[in-house]
């Protein structure tokens, strides 16, 4: 009987912490025209001119801080636990390939087993639970770029999206109710940043995104696709899900690149202005990422953490990512089965 075939995809890490191998990294991370989406003389001269040459040594000195000897990258290590854990779950009934949309495993090299594996079918999960363009849209642009060079392509289906699914939100909520949140003074959920120009890009009727502070937060038919809305909406319910009021916690977006405006408020102002209204512990979720990362154990705790200290704050805790939680695998499995084609 044949295999029903499943490709999961994050975003990538560096081979090694070295410079060299974060500058290779960078460089075709940001010469991703869905990343940087502007003029590709432009785009060129930036990433290769100016952000890698300069970002790649001080970028490798951050992962030299969360590497580990034996496992590496806490991303690519977690992103093997699921895929180890998922394929168990599914049993021989399902070939389960694991990529990275840049670097090592790559996308071509997972597609060529599930074809040399004769999978009547191929399910592709993005591992972003939002969709933007820049990260779930890149991984089907590539997908399908490498696809149809294929003489027969089998039934290919995509997950946009899972921004609202019931177990991952369980398991965010459950990883959060571990470091009671009632004891915190103020609880940020830190969303990984876009520019605004990409949200406006999102919006198909032209005349929605960004004319009113609130657009973002309420979902509805226009912003149905926006990464920001999206955002709101899985914190909404993980706030719900352990009770927290709205006055006590604040959405917010982290990892801004350049002097364009990206979406707002920027977790940076949001740490300062806490700290400034006298907030001591802060609690952080990060539900842009099923797996711990630089963003999330670096530039959350660590560099977060010491502006808010430098302000007269006490503590930033993270609160730690899906990684191989068993009710996020639990959610992965239930996601294949129920949608695969």
């Amino acid at each position: 009987m044949a295999k029903k075939g499943v490709l999961l995809v994050n975003l990538g890490t560096p081979d090694s912490p070295e410079t060299k191998d974060v500058r290779k990294y960078l460089d075709e991370f940001l010469m991703d025209p869905r990343v940087i989406d502007i003029n590709p003389v432009s785009r060129a001269l930036l990433v290769k001119g100016i952000i890698a040459p300069f970002r790649s040594p001080k970028s490798a000195k951050l992962y030299k801080k969360i590497w580990d000897e034996k496992t590496g990258s806490p991303l690519l290590h977690y992103s093997k636990l699921q895929h180890q854990a998922l394929k168990q779950r599914l049993g021989n009934a399902y070939q389960v390939e694991l990529a990275m949309r840049y670097q090592s495993p790559s996308i071509g090299s997972a597609l060529t087993r599930l074809k040399e594996g004769l999978v009547e079918s191929i399910q592709v999960i993005a591992l972003f639970p939002q969709y933007a363009s820049a990260s779930t849209g890149s991984v089907y642009d590539k997908v399908m770029e490498l696809v149809k060079q294929w003489p027969t392509i089998p039934t290919i289906s995509f997950v946009n999206s899972f921004h609202d699914n019931e177990l991952m939100i369980e398991t965010f909520a459950a990883n959060g109710k571990k470091h009671q949140p009632e004891t915190y003074d103020h609880i940020l959920f830190s969303f990984h940043g876009l520019p605004q120009r990409q949200l406006i890009k999102s919006d198909h009727t032209g005349n929605y995104c960004l004319k009113t502070a609130d657009c973002c937060s309420v979902m509805n038919d226009t912003n149905k696709f926006c990464y920001s809305a999206q955002s709101h909406h899985t914190a909404r319910l993980i706030a719900e899900k352990l009770n927290i009021p709205k006055e006590k916690y604040t959405v917010c977006f982290q990892s801004r690149l350049g002097n364009d405006p990206w979406v707002q408020p920027y977790t940076t102002k949001i740490v300062a202005k806490l700290a400034n209204e006298g907030k001591k512990r802060l609690l952080v979720f990060c539900p842009a990422f099923v797996a711990d990362c630089l963003e999330t154990v670096y530039e959350v705790t660590e560099e977060y953490g010491a502006e808010f200290r430098a302000l007269g704050g006490e503590h930033i805790q993270l609160v730690e990512s899906l990684n191989d939680a068993p009710t996020w695998i639990d959610a992965l499995e239930k996601m294949v089965r129920d949608t695969h084609v």
